[in-house]
């Protein structure tokens, strides 16, 4: 098999980059058509500076899932409106939405990540859920997109939730990775991975540990810092970049099972990848060293490390066995770590990851 690493066009990142946006779009093409999130439509656009009365860029309002429904409506508005280039604006189910419809009308796609809440920005990577918002499948694009985005003055204004959030999938990033090379698992290249995605995987490990609690602090003052910089640098470039380069494994294959309980869908997609990670940790029998310092990292920042955390605080075997069966089913990431994986396994790992986070809370608490 062959290594393989993907990355984005161009990648863009600092205080004021929105102002970027119309020459990048020029780049490309001569009719620009944002698909933006309700939030960015109503607040940041407004306030942004652009033109979008001309003939060159406008704006359409995402309408709230990256379902097959909604790609066909956005694939109607790219014909009525000419575009040549389709520009992403808002969170990861905006973000998705715009790069499976770009490339599905063979147009370049741009992502402005207004959030730090996921690593989808920079690849060629997206996710399909149901109308009803369960993941149904990923899908791959012919490329990366052409260019990413990404202007902190917007991000740090989020509320601090988003970026805890994107760092609870950069955390995932490195382990995954690090699993689908020691047991020779395809990454999401569909080859091996290379050592600059390994290294990148690692990198953003690395900057998480160092950086993340002081980039939480900057980012509930609304300031940006070195520290939040580097943290967006890691939850978007890096991450991105190293799970697409490096594989994914058990963690977001937990994640995806734990989209067919509906009471996660209030929870976002890293706070699920968090614990998805917690319970890998279990599952593959990583040292205690490691598992206690991923459950610190989670604690500080806020990441969830228990069920109740992620809305099963009443959930028994039985009703948690069906999350554990569609992180195993065949085409899932699970089947990258080492050794057999089957439901029973997951159900036990979920389990244990839960009593050692209560365990733990339990004894902060006393």
């Amino acid at each position: 098999m062959l290594q393989k690493a993907l990355f984005p066009g161009k990648y863009i990142q600092g205080a004021g980059a929105l102002g970027e946006l119309p020459s990048l779009v020029r780049l490309f093409g001569n009719r620009g058509m944002i698909l933006a999130s309700p939030s960015v439509y109503t607040a940041v656009l407004p306030e942004s500076g652009l033109d979008l009365k001309g003939s060159s860029l406008h704006a359409e309002r995402f309408g709230g899932e990256c379902s097959e429904k909604e790609l066909s409506r956005v694939a109607v508005l790219i014909a009525e409106n000419r575009a040549d280039v389709l520009v992403g604006m808002g969170g990861g189910k905006t973000i998705d939405t715009a790069k499976i419809a770009a490339d599905r009308a063979g147009i370049p796609v741009i992502i402005v990540p207004t959030i730090a809440s996921t690593d989808a920005p920079c690849s060629g990577c997206a996710v399909i859920y149901t109308k009803e918002g369960v993941y149904e499948s990923a899908c791959y694009q012919q490329s990366n997109p052409a260019a990413v985005l990404v202007d902190t003055e917007i991000i740090a204004k989020a509320p601090v939730r988003f970026l805890v959030a994107g760092m609870g999938d950069a955390l995932a990033t490195w382990f995954e990775a690090n699993s689908c090379s020691r047991t020779q698992s395809p990454n999401e290249c569909g080859g091996l991975s290379t050592l600059t995605g390994l290294s990148l995987a690692r990198l953003c490990y690395d900057t998480l540990m160092q950086y993340g609690p002081s980039a939480r602090v900057a980012a509930r003052q609304h300031i940006i810092t070195p520290a939040l910089e580097h943290i967006v640098e890691a939850n978007i470039l890096l991450s991105g970049v190293g799970f697409e380069s490096g594989g994914l494994a058990s963690a977001h294959s937990i994640h995806n099972g734990l989209t067919a309980l509906t009471e996660t869908h209030a929870f976002y997609h890293g706070e699920k990848v968090a614990f998805g990670l917690l319970a890998g940790l279990q599952l593959t029998d990583a040292p205690p060293e490691v598992s206690v310092a991923v459950y610190a990292f989670c604690e500080e920042v806020g990441l969830p490390t228990t069920l109740a955390d992620i809305g099963l605080g009443d959930f028994d075997r039985e009703r948690l066995m069906p999350a554990a069966e569609k992180a195993c089913a065949p085409a899932e990431f699970i089947h990258h770590e080492a050794g057999s994986i089957t439901p029973e396994k997951v159900l036990q790992a979920m389990l244990m990851a839960d009593a050692i986070g209560a365990s733990r809370k339990k004894r902060q608490n006393a």
